[in-house]
């Protein structure tokens, strides 16, 4: 049932995947244009998407006639948008004070739970035996929310230069990234 060996190498997987620490200036962007960051909303969201894409993912697709390649443009498109921002310094996804989503979107998803990690989960259940997959997910989860929770934290830490440096960094890294699922799935 339980296997040590499994559950390390789903959490490897799945936090290589999630890259919660390549996430970091996202995620600070993030919180300086909504104000803060629900890591218990991104957290959980995330999580509901995981585990509701884990049993039922492949049906959800079929059932909207999407493939994998499609559903991995889409958030190819949605990650290159996002690099663009971070590297131009420009808002192309538009802030509604009011609506508070960035928690959700792009947070939640697509950049904890994309279409990278959603075509992973399916794969590591073809894999693994379910109870060593939902460790591996919890344990991905609790990474998370405790990156998102300190993130006020870690902006501190590196300063107005490191975030701006670690932003356009990271911004050629996501481009890199989209362009990759361009490529693989077109």
């Amino acid at each position: 049932m339980f296997s040590l060996k499994e559950i390390f190498s789903v959490t490897l997987t799945l936090f290589a995947v999630i890259d919660i620490l390549g996430s970091i200036p996202i995620i600070i962007q993030i919180r300086q244009r909504e104000g803060k960051i629900n890591s218990e909303k991104a957290t959980l969201v995330a999580g509901v998407l995981m585990f509701v894409f884990l049993f039922l993912g492949q049906s959800i697709l079929s059932l909207f006639g999407v493939d994998f390649q499609s559903f991995a443009l889409a958030g190819a498109i949605i990650i290159f948008l996002i690099g663009m921002e971070m590297i131009l310094g420009i808002e192309l996804f538009r802030h509604n004070p009011l609506a508070a989503s960035g928690s959700i979107v792009p947070l939640a998803f697509p950049l904890i739970v994309g279409a990278g990690t959603m075509t992973t989960l399916l794969s590591l259940r073809a894999a693994y035996s379910l109870p060593n997959v939902l460790v591996g997910i919890a344990v991905n989860l609790v990474f998370v929310y405790g990156v998102l929770k300190s993130s006020a934290w870690i902006e501190r830490k590196l300063g107005k230069a490191g975030e701006d440096i670690l932003r356009r960094v990271f911004g050629v890294i996501l481009l890199a990234i989209a362009i990759k699922l361009f490529k693989s799935n077109f």
